[in-house]
């Protein structure tokens, strides 16, 4: 049954199914939209701490990327748990509390309803889980961005899991010889395409390399085991306006049967263009850095991406390890800048400016009444 706690028998041992979530929210940034208030990281832990000690939870980790709040969550009640959303739902509403009391900007932005309805759909906060009975050894990285669409794990998850030149295992490890299904979200139709690779592979490249329209949601073994999922929210347009935020996260399981969390981490070593940046309607490239520089200021970017390593050992995330802090993403950092440099030179123009049908925060409309009048 959904919601209560997962156990299954393995040899004779018993074992808690665990479930990893990322639940990600803006609830008011520090200072404009560059970073996330210590005194909100500091609330949110301590409500997850009373959380963990009532026995909801198995572990956690608050974290930060640019202005949103990142709750990673380890516990045994499957994915879409009840007790779990709400409990970050009001984890978000506290500390949107707090937000207002500091006057930060935009605060409480990313909660679209003031009450819990039952899940987290439609309420604003972007979120991914992972249900799996650990392994051996359980390796994981959670990938946060922000000032980034949701489009903007296409390319990695592509090279970490399909490129035989990013990821060498899927030539030299026969065990990752079948290759993996990939969930693709059709964000216009709302519908989901299962594409097997190798043999699918141009297939999916037709898909993902519009970024905008399709997005990987999850990674599949063949055997249906997954080991990949993205945050895909998307945003709900309204009287011709959008609101809410992307700012997408995702969990990804490595090594033994998997990608090697250095193949992971390779696939981010291009800084490739993404949409985002300023008002979320800019097209630039994606900064991998440690946890501490993820707070983006220069045109509110450039955008930014952390990744936390964690080692599972029965539920438990232990102390994570700052994947993008190592000094062999410099090259990567300094192209990144080279790129910042090249593309607002374009100014308002098009390819920096994104199209007006996947602009953030698109106001033409209302700019075209001001000549429809006249005309």
């Amino acid at each position: 049954m959904r919601n209560t706690i997962h156990t299954l028998s393995y040899y004779g041992v018993f074992c808690v199914k665990v479930t990893l979530s990322i639940i990600k929210a803006d609830v008011g940034g520090w200072v404009g939209h560059s970073a996330c208030h210590p005194q909100l990281l500091g609330r949110a832990r301590a409500l997850l701490a009373e959380a963990k000690g009532a026995g909801l939870l198995l572990d956690f980790h608050v974290a930060s990327c640019g202005d949103d709040l990142e709750l990673i969550l380890s516990h045994a009640r499957g994915c879409e748990a009840r007790e779990v959303h709400e409990l970050a739902f009001n984890v978000f509403r506290e500390c949107t509390g707090v937000a207002k009391g500091l006057k930060l900007y935009a605060a409480g932005q990313d909660l679209l309803s003031d009450a819990f309805t039952g899940a987290l759909h439609g309420l604003g906060p972007g979120f991914a889980e992972i249900e799996f009975e650990e392994r051996k050894s359980e390796p994981v990285l959670v990938v946060m961005a922000d000032k980034a669409a949701a489009g903007a794990w296409n390319l990695p998850l592509f090279k970490a899991f399909a490129d035989a030149f990013n990821t060498p295992g899927l030539v030299i490890d026969p065990a990752l010889h079948d290759g993996f299904i990939f969930d693709v979200l059709d964000a216009r139709d709302n519908r989901v395409f299962s594409i097997p690779t190798p043999q699918g592979i141009y297939d999916l490249l037709a898909l993902i390399g519009a970024t905008g329209d399709y997005l990987v949601k999850a990674v599949r073994r063949k055997d249906g085991e997954v080991v990949a999922v993205t945050t895909v929210q998307q945003l709900n347009k309204l009287a011709g306006r959008y609101v809410g935020k992307d700012d997408p996260a995702c969990i990804i399981r490595c090594q033994s049967g998997l990608p090697a969390v250095g193949e992971v981490l390779e696939a981010f070593a291009f800084p490739h263009l993404v949409a985002g940046w300023m008002r979320g309607s800019h097209a630039g490239p994606l900064m991998p850095c440690a946890v501490a520089d993820a707070t983006p200021s220069r045109f509110d970017g450039p955008p930014r991406a952390v990744c936390l390593g964690f080692q599972l050992a029965d539920g438990l995330l232990g102390e994570p390890r700052d994947m993008f802090a190592d000094k062999a993403f410099d090259s990567v950092r300094a192209e990144c800048l080279r790129a910042c440099e090249y593309m607002r030179r374009h100014g308002p123009f098009e390819p920096h400016r994104l199209s007006p049908e996947h602009m953030e925060y698109t106001t033409l409309p209302q700019v075209l009444k001001k000549f429809a009048k006249t005309a």
